[in-house]
């Protein structure tokens, strides 16, 4: 394994701060402090190679295990291994086996142009300049970034900057790399390009890739395992699979028929509790069930059995539900 966290704590110490001047005068001579749990008592291991999806809740303590993993933060109590190092007592030997991007935050300079960015970080890193020359020629065949590299990061747009990012954190072919919400503001196209890059370098090298982000999308399209935490605790640890078929049991079927057919009918003629019909039109009834009461096959041979219908839509639970439903 490449990651082991066991019984993992943070804890920061807050200032309550009292309201009004009274307030103000008390804490010149006297302060109280609360202690606050960002991650309590959390344990999971990643193997090399695997997308892991790590999600929550806003102040669910997401970020703060990322800053631990990479070394930024000190836990309070708990083990955190990365690579067979402990992040934070082994920093620069661990900052070369990681590639780490904050989709708010950059790591280019924010005055020199991008290719003079990414030569001092091969420097830094001791890329040779063989090696050098091909990550950058690879990742612009899918960032395309080579219109960028003579551009000063100032003068880069977001998605411009989260690209160039992107690739500076892989110049040195991490083992690891952490992506904490990579494609915040961005737009679809370049969303669609990031999303390729990263399964190329994880087909192709074996990257581990631990993905932080609130867009559900980039989660299901890229993850094959998902961590959900709040409140600083680990809800959720399989596939997206799994969460769906333990959380997201209820399903949809929309029935489009040649005649009119009322919802009012079909809950007489079905007569099952387990079933709850919906008007949409004239021609067109939806149902709601639980696939653990009932099967979708079931309830579509008897509507077929009874009615002409002229089309079937079978909706799955979104992931957004599947989340909702976890953390609720």
């Amino acid at each position: 394994m490449v990651i082991e966290v066991k019984n993992l704590v943070k804890e920061f110490k807050t200032f309550e701060r009292k309201e009004g001047v009274k307030g103000a005068l008390v804490n010149l001579f006297r302060r109280d402090y609360k202690i606050v749990k960002a991650v309590d008592d959390i344990s999971f291991s990643v193997e090399r190679g695997e997308i892991l999806g790590y999600i929550g809740p806003n102040g669910a303590g997401k970020s703060t295990t990322i800053k631990m993993l990479t070394g930024v933060l000190m836990p309070t109590r708990g083990i955190v291994r990365v690579t067979g190092l402990i992040p934070h007592k082994q920093r620069r030997q661990h900052a070369k086996n990681i590639g780490v991007v904050f989709g708010q935050r950059t790591q280019l300079w924010w005055d020199i142009a991008v290719i003079e960015a990414f030569t001092l970080l091969r420097d830094i890193y001791q890329v040779n300049e063989q090696e050098f020359q091909q990550r950058l020629k690879k990742f612009d065949e899918i960032l395309g970034i080579a219109p960028l590299l003579h551009t000063p990061v100032r003068k880069l747009s977001l998605g411009q900057r989260v690209r160039c990012d992107i690739v500076a954190s892989l110049l040195h072919n991490p083992e690891i790399v952490f992506l904490d919400e990579p494609t915040i503001g961005l737009d679809i196209e370049v969303k669609a390009k990031i999303r390729e890059f990263i399964k190329e370098i994880n087909r192709k090298y074996e990257t581990t890739v631990i993905l932080t982000t609130h867009d559900l999308s980039e989660i299901e399209n890229l993850c094959n395992r998902i961590l959900i935490i709040d409140r600083g605790k680990i809800l959720f640890d399989g596939s997206l699979q799994k969460a769906k078929d333990e959380f997201g049991r209820l399903r949809k079927v929309t029935f489009q028929f040649y005649n009119e057919v009322s919802s009012s009918s079909l809950k007489e003629r079905f007569a099952d509790s387990r079933l709850d019909w919906a008007q949409n039109s004239e021609y067109s009834v939806s149902v709601v069930f639980d696939r653990n009461d009932v099967s979708a096959i079931e309830i579509i041979g008897k509507m077929m059995n009874a009615f002409r219908i002229g089309d079937i839509f079978l909706k799955e639970p979104q992931i957004e539900e599947v989340v909702k439903r976890i953390t609720e």
